[in-house]
């Protein structure tokens, strides 16, 4: 069973950084796409950041320039690096794979931007 576990959120003033990690089990992480979404309260899921396993980057447009995704395959993790934050970047972060067509989620981690 695939299972991702989500640590690093937390308060952070405007303009701020986190770096968000994800952790993989239960699956050869090396050979499928990672995904962050993030959902903010009142609002739907919103895609984040992606990157598949040879690296190749993707950014949802409120966050592109601004955010960075990576991933070290030996460690089975995925990061996002989220720099210059803005109080409407407060939400639950969750990380996302679908190595079996399936989706699986992390339980999520609060990041909370404000002064």
């Amino acid at each position: 069973q695939v299972q991702l576990v989500e640590s690093g959120g937390g308060f952070v003033q405007p303009g701020g950084s986190l770096r968000l990690s994800c952790t993989a089990s239960g699956m050869i992480f090396g050979l499928h796409a990672m995904r962050w979404y993030r959902q903010a309260p009142g609002q739907q899921r919103e895609w984040v950041a992606a990157i598949t396993g040879r690296g190749s980057t993707d950014y949802g447009d409120s966050v592109k320039g601004r955010f960075t995704i990576s991933r070290e395959n030996a460690k089975r993790t995925t990061y996002l690096q989220m720099d210059n934050l803005k109080p409407e970047d407060t939400a639950v972060y969750y990380c996302n794979t679908s190595p079996t067509g399936y989706d699986f989620w992390g339980q999520g981690t609060q990041v909370t931007v404000s002064s």
